[in-house]
């Protein structure tokens, strides 16, 4: 059964459920849905950009291309956390302007991947979440706990992806 549904943002999914990346920053379980998820890579070898906005931790060499790196923490108004041996650079992979861009994201630490159904997702509450509300997609429940799951789009939003294409542009 292939029936769409509708999903928070507007968008429509299948009732099967959706498999989605699972991970630590600050504290809170975040999840990205594994579709938009290329690889996770060990964090380091980041090359700092000079004026680059202080979401943007700099670029790293992903085998011989230009791939900017954004502080997920920094994008929620986070402080920075601090780096340990779990934390990893997920790199994610959107399509903007009928092109596909590569941007890595930090995160603290990757916990699974997990399914979700459709009916395990609910809207995020209009109040009290540390994140902004157009960053997230909806409140995943898995093992009886509430995972927050990203709207990737949203948070690698437009005007920042501008930016990120004129810093590859720039690298190329």
């Amino acid at each position: 059964m292939n029936a769409l549904v509708p999903q928070a943002g507007g968008r429509s999914a299948t009732t099967e459920p959706q498999q989605y990346l699972t991970f630590m920053l600050g504290g809170e379980v975040f999840a990205i849905g594994i579709l938009a998820i290329k690889e996770i890579i060990e964090y380091g070898g980041i090359t700092p950009v000079p004026m680059m906005p202080s979401t943007i931790r700099g670029v790293i060499n992903l085998r011989g291309a230009v791939v900017p790196v954004m502080d997920l923490a920094a994008r929620f108004g986070r402080p920075s956390a601090e780096v340990s041996k779990r934390t990893c650079i997920v790199i994610v992979e959107l399509r903007l302007n009928d092109e596909q861009q590569v941007i890595g994201v930090i995160v603290d630490s990757v916990n699974a991947v997990q399914e979700i159904a459709p009916a395990d997702i609910e809207p995020a509450p209009g109040f009290g979440m540390r994140v902004a509300p157009q960053f997230i997609a909806g409140m995943g429940k898995v093992g009886g706990k509430f995972v927050i799951l990203l709207d990737i789009e949203q948070v690698l939003s437009l005007h920042d992806m501008e930016q990120l294409q004129a810093l590859t542009a720039a690298g190329s």
